[in-house]
C-alpha cells in the first residue's frame, strides 16, 4: 500500500470516528478542535471526502485487476 493510501485510510478513519462521537454523544471533534465555523475545519472535512473519494477508486481498481 502506498504511502497516499495509508494517509487516505487514516483520514476516512478519523472522519469516521468523528461521525461516531457526533451520532452518540452529539460532539464534533473536528469543530472542538479547530472551531466550528472555521477555514480549517473545513479543509480537514474536504480532505476526508477527497480521501474516501481516492479509497473509493482504489477499491474498484482492486476489483478490476484479474487474479493470477
Amino acid at each position: 500500500m502506498s504511502g497516499l493510501a495509508w494517509a487516505a485510510m487514516i483520514l476516512v478513519i478519523v472522519g469516521a470516528l468523528n461521525w461516531a462521537l457526533v451520532g452518540l454523544f452529539q460532539w464534533n471533534l473536528v469543530s472542538a478542535l479547530f472551531g466550528a465555523n472555521s477555514a480549517l475545519t473545513r479543509i480537514v472535512y474536504v480532505l476526508v471526502g477527497v480521501a474516501g473519494l481516492y479509497l473509493i477508486f482504489l477499491s474498484t481498481r482492486l476489483v478490476q485487476r484479474p487474479r493470477a
